[in-house]
């Protein structure tokens, strides 16, 4: 497993860092507008969109039959009789991975048996508010479990209040927990940083400390995935990328939360090809965390091969 390695701490590259707001939302109304898909093109892109999925539940109810069916999913996200209709009755498709709270882990791990990789939310996610050294034994037991990408939250206070040294000696520290055993996820929930400059400097303090992928949310913010807060974190990507060594990361993207129809979907994957190009629109470089995303991917599927909507109890996971 490829991981991306720490870079020292630079505050000023942090402080330097300015956001022009009215120009993010002018660039925002732009996607969709200049680029369309048609037809098999469009059968691709939601194909594409469905193999960047990170299957999700992150329910107080769940049950390891919730978890089972929501694996079962993950593995056959569209009906053979779609892909034969589609013409590509031998098409191979999963999701990219399965996202659960750490007491499902197990359960999860056990019916995909390898197939999907296992996500694991962890660092007292949603909110962040633990103590490093429980933060720490969250990831070591994701590890232990078996789960391959982990998903860690920032901690906001720290960075609402600047400090962000500590932010990144945080996620430094996740980062050497996770090894060249996970790939670590690192969520801003930029529903609760306030601005968009303080979303730039969160993914550039996170893609300095090691983050294999910037995620926006964990869904459980006022305000979760915005495409403004996304084109400013792919920004920093492509930042990183274009200096030189040893700032030449090649960072994913994850924007989660909210995210429910094909054609919210959409507009992700244009922001990907549009700001990244397609060698990041792909599921080692870009996922979508949802939860009932795949049900509308499917029945806008069904609508491409046939000609009509299929019923909602066709779909029940949801």
């Amino acid at each position: 497993m490829v991981v991306n390695n720490p870079i020292d701490f630079d505050l000023g590259l942090v402080n330097d860092i300015r956001i022009n707001r009215s120009a993010v939302e002018v660039r925002v109304q732009t996607l969709g507008t200049r680029r369309t898909f048609k037809v098999e093109a469009q059968a691709a892109a939601y194909l594409r969109v469905i193999q960047c999925i990170d299957d999700t539940t992150l329910l107080g109810s769940d049950t390891p039959g919730c978890v089972e069916r929501l694996c079962a999913k993950a593995l056959n996200p569209v009906s053979r009789e779609i892909l034969e209709k589609l013409g590509i009755p031998d098409f191979s498709l999963t999701v990219g991975a399965v996202c659960v709270y750490p007491a499902m882990v197990k359960t999860a791990i056990s019916f995909l048996g390898g197939r999907i990789p296992v996500a694991l939310v962890a660092t007292g996610f949603p909110a962040g508010q633990l103590p490093t050294f429980l933060k720490i034994r969250e990831i070591e037991y994701a590890i232990e479990c078996g789960a391959k990408e982990i998903d860690v939250v920032i901690s906001r206070g720290l960075a609402l209040q600047g400090k962000w040294r500590k932010v990144y000696e945080e996620i430094r520290i996740f980062r050497e927990v996770c090894g060249d055993k996970a790939k670590m996820k690192t969520i801003l929930g930029v529903g609760d940083l306030k601005t968009l400059e303080n979303v730039a400097k969160a993914a550039v303090v996170a893609i300095m400390a090691g983050s294999d992928f910037i995620k926006t949310s964990t869904g459980f913010e006022p305000t979760n995935a915005t495409l403004e807060a996304g084109l400013v974190m792919v920004r920093q990507i492509r930042g990183f990328f274009q200096l030189p060594f040893p700032r030449n990361k090649i960072v994913g993207f994850k924007p989660a939360g909210g995210i429910k129809t094909a054609k919210d979907a959409m507009l992700w994957l244009i922001l990907m090809l549009e700001e990244l190009g397609e060698d990041w629109a792909k599921p080692d470089f870009f996922r979508i965390g949802a939860s009932s995303l795949l049900n509308d991917l499917e029945r806008q599927l069904y609508h491409l091969a046939t000609g009509r909507y299929s019923a909602e109890h066709h779909h029940p996971m949801g």
